[in-house]
């Protein structure tokens, strides 16, 4: 009876899991079967396999879409943004996670409604004050407002996670002399790198993504990050849907294989930060 049940308990997960999987992926799987297709074709058919499948599509569309300037772009905006977060993330989760600080706990909800505010509610006074202070076509000066827009949410996260690291190491390195410093870098970094990737990942891919701030900071054709790209397969009345499908599994296609490779990793940091708040 027992075993009956826990068989039946165990079919149900499975269910909802596979269901949940195939409402993730079957988006997916339409994007990349239309991406070798005419527009035409996808007008008939948006569902089916394409009857002669056009892979020229991903050479047109690294080429109209100038994908070799704007995924540069990205890449120097993703990595600039991940080292400037965790650089700052990083010590402030340690000082509100370890030392005790006074007013720590308001901090920490600072902190948190750092992340829930839509950032569209300041972008306008942002743009006036980038302009006057010369940063805006600048990629300086976007890594500058993503460092802000990201570092609450990692500094967070990390908190979470070298909160919940076993005080015994900490404790140890204090009885034998180790200042806040020494116990910050050689002990706490090392046992906090999986928080550090997951951070890492959850920034990367929110810049990786991001739109609204790079079309309205960056509007020099040489400096548009990745996510303007789609922008050029659009005419005044018309869109081609073959290179837009196209460049849409350039774009994610990076990410994907970035996830699947770190997948373990993430989902470890991700659990293990959010044990104790």
């Amino acid at each position: 009876m027992i075993r009956s049940q826990r068989t039946q308990s165990t079919f149900i997960n499975h269910f909802v899991l596979s269901m949940l999987a195939v409402f993730a992926l079957f988006p997916l799987v339409i994007l990349a079967i239309n991406s070798v297709k005419t527009t035409a074709e996808i007008g008939r058919n948006p569902y089916g396999l394409p009857l002669e499948p056009r892979f020229q599509n991903y050479v047109d569309a690294w080429e109209q879409g100038k994908f070799a300037t704007t995924l540069g772009n990205t890449i120097i905006l993703t990595a600039g943004t991940i080292t400037g977060v965790l650089l700052l993330a990083s010590p402030a989760a340690f000082a509100l996670a370890r030392l005790k600080l006074r007013g720590s706990d308001f901090l920490g909800f600072y902190f948190m409604i750092g992340t829930s505010l839509p950032p569209f509610l300041f972008i306008i006074p942002l743009f006036y004050m980038w302009r006057q202070l010369g940063l805006v076509n600048s990629h300086l000066g976007l890594i500058i407002i993503y460092c802000a827009l990201f570092s609450p949410f990692a500094t967070f996260l990390l908190r979470s996670y070298m909160v919940a690291l076993p005080e015994e190491f900490i404790e140890a390195a204090r009885i034998d002399g180790a200042s806040n410093w020494q116990v910050y870098r050689s002990i706490i970094l090392p046992l906090s790198w999986p928080g550090f990737l997951t951070a890492g990942l959850v920034v990367g891919l929110s810049v990786w993504n991001e739109f609204l701030f790079g079309i309205t900071f960056l509007q020099k054709p040489e400096l548009k990050p990745l996510s303007t790209s789609l922008f050029a397969f659009q005419q005044r009345f018309v869109r081609d849907w073959g290179l837009t499908n196209a460049g849409s599994v350039i774009m994610i296609l990076p990410v994907v294989v970035l996830f699947l490779v770190l997948q373990r990793r993430f989902v470890e940091g991700l659990s293990q930060g959010g044990l104790k708040g």
